[in-house]
Formats: structure tokens, C-alpha cells, sequence
């Protein structure tokens, strides 16, 4: 549960890149509703205080374009856009209302490579961007969270600057060229693998 403050204080600060993994339900094709911010409208839905979580924290590299509503990143109804296979790999599990944010804020970038090229000739963006989400996860309360990175860049920036602090572990890109099924099971398989070995002791 996240208390109605957390979430308002998120909202204001951190929507313009910031989300929750919780999405209205599809339609007759896979992308509809994936827009619809109502289901993260307190007033809209009353049980969405209590499925919120932040002890798990989707990490994704950088936005590929502005977002223009608070909490529409990850929720991209755009022809080309694949957030709705999140939707689809995350629902009927624990990792559904999880907390969402970009671990690079604010810089306009589609292909991976060349941010992450980006980043190793400026590393003063990746510190000032790993303390705005020191921030971030401050304001959120989330003390010990678990990092799940979209894929290999977000993963390579998260564990230099966090792998001795937090369990880190990467799923495939919602972007990848699979279908919606495949990518379910190849989340699911990866999530329930990370769990057991930290509920062994293990780290990610």
C-alpha cells in the first residue's frame, strides 16, 4: 500500500516519467485501454492505494519521447509503441502494481546504444540522474527495494551505481521482436527464478 501523500507527492515530482505497473484491462485487441489513467486516479479507483508497491522498482533506461500525461510513461497507446506487453507479462502476478520510472530522467533517446554511448562520455549525467533517483526512491519510501531493469542498458547503469546495495535483475525489453505470449513466459520464468534464489539468500 502507498499512502494517498506518497502517491500525490510522486505525482507532482516525478509523473512526467514516473508510473505504476497497473493498467486498465484490454479490449478486443491487445493495445486497447493501454492509455486509460483512470485506473491511477485515486478518486476513479478506490482499491489503487492498496495495489500499489515499492518494494519492487521497474527500471527502464530513458524515454524515446516527451511524455506528456502524469504517469503515461509505460502506457504508450501509440501504433508502434509495445508497452502492452507489459501489461500483459505483469497482470495476475505480485509484480502488478509495482513502481515505474525511467533510471535516465528526461533525455530524448529511441536507440539504446547510442544513450548508453551517450553516457560513458558523460558520466556526469549518469551521477546527477543516480541521485535524482536516490531521490526519487527517497520520496517514494522505498527503502530496499528490488531493481528490475528493462533489458541490458538500464541493468549495466543500475548495477554500477546500486549492485552493492539492492537485489538487480534484468528482463528481456518490452520491445523486443516477440509476441505478447512469448514474452510472458519469458518474464514470468525470470521473476519466479530471482525470487526463489533471494527467498534462498541469493542475490539478483
Amino acid at each position: 500500500m502507498i499512502p494517498l501523500e506518497t502517491f500525490n507527492r510522486i505525482q507532482k515530482k516525478y509523473g512526467h516519467y514516473a508510473s505504476w505497473a497497473i493498467w486498465a484491462d484490454d479490449g478486443s485487441k491487445p493495445k486497447d485501454n493501454i492509455d486509460d489513467l483512470s485506473v491511477l486516479d485515486p478518486e476513479a479507483n478506490s482499491s489503487l492505494l492498496n495495489s500499489l508497491r515499492a518494494d519492487y522498482i521497474f527500471l527502464g533506461l530513458n524515454i524515446s519521447r516527451a511524455i506528456e500525461r502524469p504517469f503515461g510513461n509505460f502506457h504508450d497507446p501509440r501504433p508502434m509503441a509495445t508497452d502492452f506487453k507489459i501489461r500483459y507479462a505483469l497482470k495476475g502476478t505480485p509484480y502488478w502494481g509495482s513502481y515505474m520510472t525511467d533510471i535516465i530522467k528526461d533525455f530524448e533517446e529511441k536507440v539504446s546504444g547510442k544513450m548508453m554511448k551517450y553516457l560513458n562520455s558523460n558520466r556526469d549525467l549518469e551521477i546527477k540522474n543516480i541521485q535524482m533517483l536516490r531521490s526519487e526512491m527517497a520520496d517514494l519510501g522505498a527503502i530496499s527495494p528490488t531493481f528490475i531493469a528493462f533489458g541490458k542498458g538500464a541493468e549495466v547503469i543500475a548495477r554500477r551505481n546500486f549492485g552493492d546495495e539492492f537485489p538487480i535483475f534484468r528482463i528481456p525489453h518490452y520491445a523486443n521482436y516477440i509476441s505478447k505470449e512469448e514474452y510472458r513466459i519469458m518474464v514470468i520464468e525470470i521473476l519466479d527464478q530471482n525470487a526463489a534464489k533471494q527467498d534462498s539468500g541469493g542475490n539478483g
